[in-house]
């Protein structure tokens, strides 16, 4: 989760600002929201996505379906590939967000694996290693992507290689799932960091794209996703619906309300969109910053090893290259606690802690180097 450099969860002043005219708009109630969720929000999401001038949406063959969080965006669209359309494979990078190989699993799909994406050796994406992985993949198979701010490596496809990706894809008769977790924290720009997404439509393609809202907006608890699919033709997009809107009903029934209320009365209305764009700046730049600062401090301890892909990495998380036995070090003499596979939280990183927190990685790096 994103923290300040106090070490805080931040409430988004705009939020705050929402709330506060819900908690007093008498003409609000709790009625139940149609089942595919809260129309505002839905259609708001999908032009945050898409941008508004997107072809999918000026052809009206997209269509948005609430979500409890984007882990429920990624349960309808498991669902609906298996019980609809009788998908029975998913491959997802290797590594990647754990629940991703969970949600599948749980939906009774037995081919469940993942392709090489991370190279460990040069900090960088494996990609040959993912396109012989998913060249063997049989043709009915979900391929989960990043969208951007890949988790939890921080590092995605350049343009030439999603092209190549998409060639496959296409070739293979692949499902695409995208995974939009993290729109903004990437660049900051939130046009830019959807161009992969907008990539996919332009080249036609019929494919999901689950949307979260708990970290651009900061409403971790309040569950609130969106599931995106693109279909061929506005018939498609009918049909779709419907059939999602079987599986919401036997999975939560009904959405609810003071998420997506939020999300929408900011992303339609222009001052606060322009206020909520600034505040998704203000998260990116801190990230920016502590990666930038963790490799300097690194670089001027000449801390043993090359250390660029601490700030060439995206987003809140940063594969450090640090070993099971270094991060054992920095667990039991220093007392800085990260996962096995050396993957920190940026945002865990301060302005206070950042000199403390180099000086140990130098000394465990320095004791046993990589």
């Amino acid at each position: 989760a994103y923290r300040t450099d106090e070490g805080k969860p931040w409430v988004l002043p705009v939020v705050r600002t929402v709330e506060a005219q819900m908690a007093t708009d008498v003409t609000l109630n709790h009625e139940y929201l149609p089942v595919a969720g809260m129309p505002d929000f839905r259609l708001a999401a999908l032009r945050l996505l898409l941008g508004e001038d997107s072809p999918a949406i000026v052809e009206n063959r997209v269509e948005g379906v609430q979500a409890i969080g984007g882990t429920g965006a990624i349960r309808l669209c498991a669902d609906f590939c298996k019980k609809m359309l009788g998908y029975d494979s998913m491959y997802t990078s290797s590594p990647t967000w754990g629940n991703h190989l969970g949600i599948f699993k749980s939906c009774g799909y037995s081919n469940v694996k993942q392709y090489r994406y991370w190279d460990a050796q040069n900090r960088t994406i494996d990609f040959n290693g993912m396109m012989e992985d998913l060249n063997a993949a049989p043709e009915k198979t979900v391929v989960i992507l990043h969208g951007c701010c890949h988790n939890p490596t921080g590092v995605n496809p350049t343009e030439e290689q999603l092209k190549e990706i998409g060639d496959l894809v296409e070739r293979k008769k692949f499902m695409l799932l995208v995974d939009e977790a993290y729109q903004g924290f990437a660049s900051g720009n939130l046009e830019q960091d959807g161009n992969t997404v907008r990539y996919f439509v332009k080249r036609g393609f019929e494919f999901f794209v689950s949307q979260s809202f708990s970290k651009n907006f900061g409403l971790y608890n309040e569950r609130t996703g969106n599931l995106a699919i693109i279909c061929a033709n506005k018939d498609a997009k009918l049909r779709v619906k419907s059939q999602m809107e079987m599986v919401v009903r036997t999975t939560w029934s009904n959405s609810p309300n003071h998420g997506a209320r939020i999300v929408a009365s900011v992303l339609n209305n222009p001052a606060y969109y322009a206020e909520w764009k600034e505040h998704v700046k203000t998260m990116s730049d801190r990230i920016k910053m502590m990666r930038e600062m963790l490799f300097q401090k690194l670089k001027s301890l000449g801390t043993p090893g090359k250390w660029d892909h601490i700030i060439e990495q995206k987003g809140m998380f940063s594969f450090t290259g640090l070993n099971p036995a270094q991060v054992d070090i920095l667990m039991k003499k220093y007392h800085i606690y990260l996962l096995k596979n050396g993957r920190i939280n940026m945002c865990a990183l301060t302005t206070s802690n950042m000199e403390y927190v180099a000086n140990a990685i130098h000394a465990a790096v320095t004791e046993c180097k990589l």
